[in-house]
């Protein structure tokens, strides 16, 4: 078990030092183009934002339905389970939460980041 744990904060920390280093490198690029995003003259830009919010509404909207509908076979199982099976459903639930807990965060997270961030370009 110390094993698993320590394995994955090895993999947590360098992908999160791969993030750092990879939004530097975008940032710079990105910041000599400010003037024109400002102005609005700038299609392929927008075309990005447009195909980055739906893709967020997309997968937003699919997680939900799927999540709703492991919920409730899940539910429906755990009450018609006997005793040894509720154990067992009880187990497969903390993976279901932690996946759509970290669904509805990330989602969350990005049109609040999307949101700040277009308040900056008006």
């Amino acid at each position: 078990m110390k094993k698993n744990v320590k394995v994955l904060s090895i993999v947590l920390i360098v992908l999160m030092v791969l993030t750092s280093l990879t939004s530097i490198v975008c940032a710079s690029d990105i910041s000599s183009q400010i003037g024109e995003i400002g102005k609005g003259n700038n299609k392929s830009y927008d075309k990005i934002i447009n195909f980055g919010k739906s893709a967020v509404t997309i997968a937003q909207t699919i997680g939900i339905v799927v999540a709703v509908v492991v919920l409730l076979v899940l539910g429906i199982k755990y009450m018609i389970g006997s005793a040894e099976e509720k154990a067992e459903y009880k187990k497969t639930m903390i993976p279901y939460l932690v996946g759509a807990l970290l669904l509805f965060a990330a989602t969350t997270i990005v049109n609040i980041v999307y949101q700040l961030t277009s308040g900056f370009n008006s």
